[in-house]
């Protein structure tokens, strides 16, 4: 069995030398190299950009959406969407373990949850068996291959597996969330009703203590209630996060006049990226998690308005990620519910 590089470059086909997320095409043969893993596919969560620019391209057709999936994965080797770049994560079964890995805490059987994105990995879909377009989740009959370097997590037994994925699916925003925001700081956290949003509502007003402010932004007035109802957020304010003057007015009025501290994006669509700089003060932070971002409108943007900011990559990986997101879960009956109600 022959050994492959530890970053996945051995399944490069084009172009040569890059890394595969960087690649337009990779070998996803299933034969693994000694240093890799093959795993079973379940399921798979689409990045929720990039689930809805193929859903919006296949006009909400399930079967469209599948042939488009299909066409990708067929095309290049693994789940790029070509406009977003995007990818996701799957959750499967892990039934062969290259030799060079046998001393890792893994065994033929063990169930987990991908923590790479799919843009990188190497799939193969023989079969997709439905389309959940209200969670941009995809159940398929599908291999997929683990490089060394690639970072997973066992799938808890005190939850379930759908509950895990839509959770770890998006772990990287609350554990940055953790890192980045400190007590008394104001917070602006724009597409507060989703996944990552509502996580990452729940680990600021966490950080930010009796002394700080967490605004939610949303697009409905029911979402705004809810979050605010479910303790999320000190003020939910309802705006178009393509509207940036209008996100800056409604964030200074909840905010008492103040620009923000911090602002996180955790949006599904493009053209956002002004509504996360205008409200924050300078020597702020922006932490752009969502894939639809377009750093040079960002960085050209930010210099534009004059805004001295510090802005950061939605990295989707930081350490103990995963077990910082699953004990969001754990804490809170709250969130628990709520997750089990919308994403399973």
């Amino acid at each position: 069995m022959a050994k492959g590089c530890k970053y996945g470059t051995h399944r490069v086909l084009e172009p040569q030398g890059v890394l595969t997320q960087a690649a337009y095409k990779i070998d996803n043969k299933m034969e693994i190299f000694s240093n890799e893993i093959l795993v079973d596919v379940h399921a798979l969560n689409i990045d929720s950009a990039s689930f809805t620019q193929i859903e919006e391209e296949a006009n909400g057709d399930i079967t469209k959406i599948k042939e488009k999936i299909m066409a990708i994965v067929n095309e290049r080797g693994k789940m790029q969407n070509p406009v977003t770049g995007s990818g996701g994560m799957f959750i499967g079964t892990v039934c062969e373990i290259g030799e060079d890995l046998k001393d890792r805490d893994l065994k033929v059987g063990d169930k987990i949850a991908s923590l790479v994105s799919l843009s990188l990995t190497p799939l193969k879909i023989e079969e997709i068996l439905d389309v959940k377009k209200d969670i941009d989740r995809v159940e398929v009959k599908a291999k997929a291959i683990l490089f060394e370097s690639g970072i997973y997590a066992k799938l808890p037994s005190d939850m379930s597996e759908t509950l895990a994925l839509a959770a770890l699916d998006v772990a990287g925003a609350p554990a940055q969330t953790a890192k980045l925001v400190k007590p008394g700081q104001s917070v602006l956290i724009l597409g507060a009703a989703g996944k990552s949003g509502m996580l990452c509502c729940y680990e600021a007003m966490k950080r930010v203590g009796p002394t700080g402010r967490v605004i939610a932004m949303v697009r409905k007035e029911a979402q705004a209630k809810s979050l605010k109802e479910w303790g999320l957020c000190h003020e939910a304010i309802i705006s178009d996060a393509g509207k940036p003057i209008d996100v800056l007015t409604k964030t200074l009025d909840a905010n008492c006049g103040r620009e923000v501290d911090i602002s996180i994006s955790c949006v599904n669509i493009p053209n956002t990226e002004m509504s996360c700089i205008l409200p924050v003060k300078d020597d702020g932070i922006v932490y752009f998690f969502s894939m639809a971002t377009s750093f040079t409108k960002a960085a050209l943007g930010a210099e534009g308005v004059g805004k001295d900011v510090t802005m950061i990559v939605g990295n989707g990986y930081t350490k103990d990620h995963a077990e910082i997101t699953l004990s969001e879960l754990r804490e809170s009956a709250t969130l628990r519910e709520i997750f089990e109600k919308l994403y399973i």
